[in-house]
């Protein structure tokens, strides 16, 4: 998949008879999203035209939100690897500024969509909006669409136990701690993955050595402490318990997370991992005296080895 970051970057011999676009945050890639990308993959097969996705970075929530922005499912380079793997030609991910903001219907339809990412067909889920104040609309790229030349399709929301899924409602099941609602609407287990780096080995000083990963998100979508499965490090994933926080009882500021992997002792830094949330065993606490902790600690361990022995959550 090739990453395009600035409309003069396409590459306008592969889009010379056009493509497949959708648009969207595309923040956790859940079932909704899935929906979509298969969609989208069809259409660019059967009509032989090049699958585009595109995105802006910062998302148009985290402009708007700047000073407390939501949280982050997914780092860039997971939306990025994810988007590949569902077969993806090309992710054109321009920023989002003013300019973007404050650009109008008609502007974005022939500038971006036709002009620039050659569109044919366009494939936008139910609540799509988009340019200035988010006055697009499907009846906007329609009466568009018969002028210019492209077809659109419009693809119903995913509905599970009553819940629409999208990011909002993934990202309140893992701030309640309701994993498996979470694992529901996403089709898999919530993933955070990342570089293993070096931290102040207060894990290690406490008989829980960890593996850190730093999380790259001013916001996490979890806090707390974790049954988890570690994947990348072995043919099988690995059983954890992890922490995702920023450390109360030491005092820390920035939050990270902090995976004690069973029965491993192999010197993984620099690694990348992929840890899987299975399981929410309680948020994080600060304690007066270490010796609370580490007795807590062991608790959460047995407690984490005993779900993930039974199959998960």
């Amino acid at each position: 998949m090739q990453l395009v970051r600035h409309l003069d970057d396409l590459p306008f011999a592969l889009l010379a008879a056009g493509s497949v676009v959708t648009i969207g945050a595309y923040d956790g890639l859940h079932l909704g999203h899935v929906q979509l990308l298969d969609r989208v993959t069809t259409a660019s097969a059967k009509h032989g035209l090049p699958s585009i996705v595109m995105s802006f970075e910062p998302t148009p929530k985290e402009f708007f939100a700047a000073a407390s922005p939501p949280a982050r499912l997914m780092r860039f380079r997971e939306k990025f690897e994810a988007l590949e793997d569902r077969g993806v030609d090309i992710f054109y991910c321009p920023r989002f500024d003013a300019q973007k903001r404050d650009i109008s219907v008609g502007d974005f339809i022939r500038r971006i969509l036709t002009h620039g990412l050659g569109a044919r067909h366009i494939v936008i889920g139910d609540d799509f909006r988009f340019a200035r104040r988010r006055e697009g609309t499907l009846e906007h790229l329609q009466r568009a669409g018969r002028a210019l030349g492209y077809s659109i399709e419009q693809v119903p929301s995913v509905i599970i136990d009553g819940i629409r899924v999208s990011s909002t409602a993934i990202r309140d099941c893992l701030w309640d701690g309701e994993m498996q609602r979470a694992t529901a609407l996403l089709g898999r287990p919530y993933r955070m993955s990342g570089k293993v780096v070096r931290g102040e080995n207060l894990g290690h000083s406490l008989g829980y050595p960890t593996a850190n990963v730093d999380l790259r998100r001013r916001q996490s979508a979890v806090m707390g402490i974790f049954a988890v499965r570690v994947h990348g490090l072995g043919a099988e994933p690995l059983d954890a318990v992890a922490s995702v926080g920023d450390r109360p009882t030491f005092g820390g500021a920035k939050p990270i997370l902090e995976a004690h992997i069973f029965d491993f002792d192999e010197d993984i830094y620099g690694e990348y991992i992929h840890v899987d949330f299975i399981a929410r065993l309680r948020g994080q606490e600060k304690y007066d005296r270490v010796e609370d902790l580490v007795a807590q600690m062991h608790r959460d361990a047995d407690n984490a080895r005993s779900i993930l022995i039974s199959g998960g959550a």
